[in-house]
């Protein structure tokens, strides 16, 4: 998908369409640092194919993602801390891109949110992940290749980097910020990937870059409301939304069209 068809294509409705998709993931994104991906894939595969729609997002992905990485004064710490899941995260991409092509259809988005729903409901019933800082040497590694091979089957990159980043212990901020860098990280690999796959070139850019001021538009409304939101309401507006995310995306590839 081009520039040409969000504007001159046969359905005049769908450029507002796929803004109003990237307000609402947007505004989710600024609320609890993350669905942006997952809400614009879930919604727009039912425009175009899962390759198209992954396409549309690098931009809006990337430039929302780098602006999560605030506070600059903490990127640097954040960064040699996540260093080696990142680096997983780029090799499982890669490799993944490499194997299986570009993103592919329902069996995995259907196991992509069953991740979700069992993820969230275990915590939401009171269970805690914890990683001890003494494993995050090899399982982050481990952790960013699983999250690559997710992001090059799907489009999405969630599971199981969120999660890990949970398991952390960190802080709102602190993981909001992590998060940030997770997902920048992975926004450039699956560009990559879509690359060597054909699947992203300058005319699609250009068509992603279209969507970058609705999603920016519902990220700045998000951030704000998730600034009057309490530790608390925060974590469980987090968890609850992942279970809501994933209940979406197995209801939607299961039940008959």
């Amino acid at each position: 998908m081009n520039a040409n068809d969000l504007f001159l294509g046969p359905n005049p409705t769908l450029l507002p369409t796929i803004a109003a998709v990237f307000v609402l993931a947007g505004l989710v994104k600024g609320v609890i640092g993350l669905g942006l991906p997952t809400i614009s894939m879930a919604l727009l595969a039912s425009m175009m194919s899962p390759a198209e729609a992954a396409a549309l997002l690098v931009v809006p992905s990337f430039v929302t993602n780098v602006w999560q990485l605030q506070p600059w004064r903490a990127l640097r710490e954040m960064s040699l801390r996540m260093a080696p899941m990142q680096l997983g995260v780029v090799g499982g991409t890669l490799a993944g891109a490499w194997a299986v092509g570009a993103p592919v259809g329902s069996w995995a988005v259907v196991c992509l949110g069953a991740m979700l729903i069992v993820y969230a409901a275990w915590v939401l019933a009171g269970a805690r992940l914890r990683v001890p800082p003494r494993s995050e040497p090899w399982l982050g590694p481990v952790v960013g290749a699983s999250t690559g091979l997710v992001t090059a089957a799907t489009g999405v990159f969630v599971v199981p980097a969120v999660p890990y980043l949970q398991a952390l212990g960190l802080q709102r901020e602190a993981l909001i910020q992590a998060m940030g860098l997770s997902f920048t990280v992975s926004t450039v690999a699956l560009a990559a990937g879509l690359g060597l796959n054909g699947q992203f070139h300058a005319a699609t850019a250009g068509a992603s870059s279209l969507m970058l001021l609705p999603a920016f538009a519902g990220m700045a409304l998000g951030t704000r409301l998730r600034q009057r939101i309490g530790q608390d309401r925060f974590r469980t507006c987090f968890l609850a939304s992942l279970l809501v995310l994933g209940s979406y995306m197995v209801v939607r590839e299961v039940l008959p069209s």
